[in-house]
């Protein structure tokens, strides 16, 4: 079970990771303006709120990393705090800006989290 745990750490990791690249990197071209909707116009003047929004989410993939590669119990004390900072973030982000969130990041933010508590 903790090798199932730590791929979705390391998968949930990796969504991080993509989110800021559209987020910081991507946001005025074509796959940020389909994540976000928004025509040029509004991509461009949300930019500089996506880019920290980007980062925010940057953190939280160097969290988890951190808990890949830290040794137990910091790794798995690292962890359910990553992962915890991911749910409450997708539940957040879920119910006020999209209910996608809850299925893009709150949902495997939860099923990681089960499977590090379970293996823990």
């Amino acid at each position: 079970m903790n090798t199932t745990a730590n791929v979705l750490v390391g998968l949930v990791a990796a969504l991080h990771i993509y989110i800021l690249v559209l987020e910081m990197f991507l946001w005025e071209r074509r796959p940020g303006r389909e994540l976000s909707g928004f025509d040029a116009e509004m991509a461009r003047a949300t930019a500089p709120l996506a880019a920290n929004q980007g980062l925010y989410n940057g953190f939280l993939a160097a969290g988890l990393i951190w808990g890949l590669i830290a040794a137990d119990p910091t790794g798995y004390r690292v962890q359910v705090f990553f992962l915890s900072c991911v749910l409450v973030a997708g539940l957040y982000g879920g119910f006020t800006a999209n209910r996608r969130i809850l299925v893009a990041q709150a949902l495997p933010g939860a099923l990681a989290l089960a499977a590090v508590l379970v293996a823990g």
